[in-house]
């Protein structure tokens, strides 16, 4: 939390929904009337500028490709946004509050009634920040054109549509399993709620030092989601028909050569999200996934 002085604040948005820009309008307007020193993600500052009035245009730029500083990042968007934003962040320390303009937001868990209020809190100091882990990618060979790091999922997937893919597992150099399904997905506690969540894969309560390895789409019906300890070395290596797989590193995908092994590590570093209530995970799973509520129709 940052008192006694400006706050400095980057904004990072969706830049393909052109409605969502009152929302734009009512943070910048927000943290303009707070005094906050104000930065907009450059290409989110070029696609709302027509749509904000002239005294809300004066904010400064700044290029994904530079570093910045500032006390919080603020995600206009919805999950995906927030995982594009922290993958710009990185181990810069600079936490972030996620503003959901989306549909289904864990992460991007302020909801549009709530923004002023929240942005209101931010400039008061009024918040907690999480610290989620993160998984960090390496390779045997090559190098990753993508930012080799997740807060929600790694994801090995077979590269077309002609076959399945064998992923032998191994965990510190013991053997899990010979996976032989159209993929395999290893998530953080944070990415259980994601890709994880719709291969039927546990929910993992934020703080657990934990990863889930799933199989996506298995060739047995015997197969399970495992958990195991963040502090161990996931060691995947691909057997396939075709030259290639795919690795999505939060969704950000690029095809890998068969014969490049792959090691999943907790990564040295964290991302913090920022609450600006006291609403927890539970709480939010109520919310979320409408546990509880009668699905009849009256």
């Amino acid at each position: 939390m940052q008192t006694g002085r400006r706050l400095r604040v980057a904004v990072f948005g969706n830049e393909y929904q052109l409605k969502k820009s009152s929302e734009a309008e009512c943070v910048l307007r927000k943290l303009d009337e707070g005094g906050a020193e104000t930065l907009l993600e450059e290409a989110f500052a070029d696609f709302i500028a027509r749509q904000l009035p002239p005294a809300l245009r004066h904010f400064p730029k700044f290029r994904r490709d530079e570093d910045i500083r500032a006390d919080v990042a603020i995600s206009l968007g919805g999950d995906g946004t927030f995982l594009k934003t922290a993958s710009f962040i990185r181990d810069s320390r600079i936490p972030i509050l996620g503003i959901n303009t989306g549909h289904l937001g864990f992460l991007a868990d302020v909801a549009s009634d709530t923004t002023a209020a929240a942005v209101e809190a931010l400039l008061a100091g009024k918040y907690t920040v999480e610290e989620r882990s993160v998984v960090q990618v390496e390779t045997s060979g090559g190098t990753l054109r993508e930012y080799p790091f997740a807060l929600n999922e790694v994801a090995i997937l077979k590269h077309d549509n002609s076959s399945l893919i064998n992923v032998r597992t191994e965990i510190d150099g013991e053997l899990l399993a010979d996976y032989v399904a159209d993929g395999l997905i290893v998530c953080t506690p944070t990415g259980s709620t994601g890709y994880s969540l719709s291969v039927n894969g546990p929910i993992i309560s934020p703080s657990s030092k934990s990863f889930c390895i799933s199989a996506v789409a298995p060739h047995s019906l015997n197969v399970r989601p495992v958990v195991v300890n963040d502090d161990v070395a996931v060691a995947l290596s691909v057997r396939t028909r075709s030259d290639k797989y795919l690795i999505a590193i939060d969704g950000r995908s690029e095809a890998l050569p068969k014969e490049v092994g792959i090691t999943l590590r907790r990564a040295p570093y964290t991302i913090g999200v920022v609450k600006t209530t006291h609403r927890n995970f539970f709480e939010t799973l109520r919310d979320k996934m409408l546990w509880g509520a009668d699905q009849r129709s009256t």
